[in-house]
């Protein structure tokens, strides 16, 4: 198997969107307190995001992702993910490599959060160069209404 010639990254279409919600559910990237529907997809593609697929060629099925939101500073990588059915394949090479090649055009920083646990993950992220951020906890509010004021 050759990545580069039997798998494309490509922009996401719409109709990738089941695709794309099949793959994030199956990695756990995607819960229903995260609210990642088409319509927020869409959403942060008007705004300057990105979502980048992976493509397996000869099934002309997505494999992959990574969706990339933009505060005109940073460029935050969310929902990075290979097809558990793909995974090992060294098929995050190519994708992360234009994840960072948008980035690098843009001129921004890329920030991005991985489980703790995802040694994958975190080695192919270290080796492609991103540093941890010190001692910072990451918080959430997903539901408004349970603010506490």
């Amino acid at each position: 198997m050759d990545a580069e010639r039997d798998f494309f990254v490509r922009d996401y279409w719409a109709a990738d969107y089941p695709h794309v919600a099949d793959i994030w559910e199956r990695t756990g990237m995607s819960t229903p307190g995260r609210n990642d529907t088409a319509e927020v997809i869409e959403n942060t593609l008007r705004r300057n995001g990105r979502l980048l697929v992976l493509v397996d060629r000869d099934r002309d099925t997505v494999v992959g992702t990574s969706w990339m939101t933009n505060d005109g500073r940073r460029l935050y990588l969310h929902h990075f993910a290979v097809d558990p059915d793909y995974q090992g394949r060294g098929l995050s090479l190519p994708l992360l490599r234009e994840s960072l090649k948008i980035a690098r055009e843009a001129g921004l920083q890329v920030k991005l959060e991985v489980h703790r646990d995802n040694r994958k993950a975190i080695d192919l992220y270290l080796r492609a160069g991103f540093q941890r951020l010190g001692d910072y906890d990451i918080l959430i509010v997903r539901d408004l209404s349970e603010m506490k004021e």
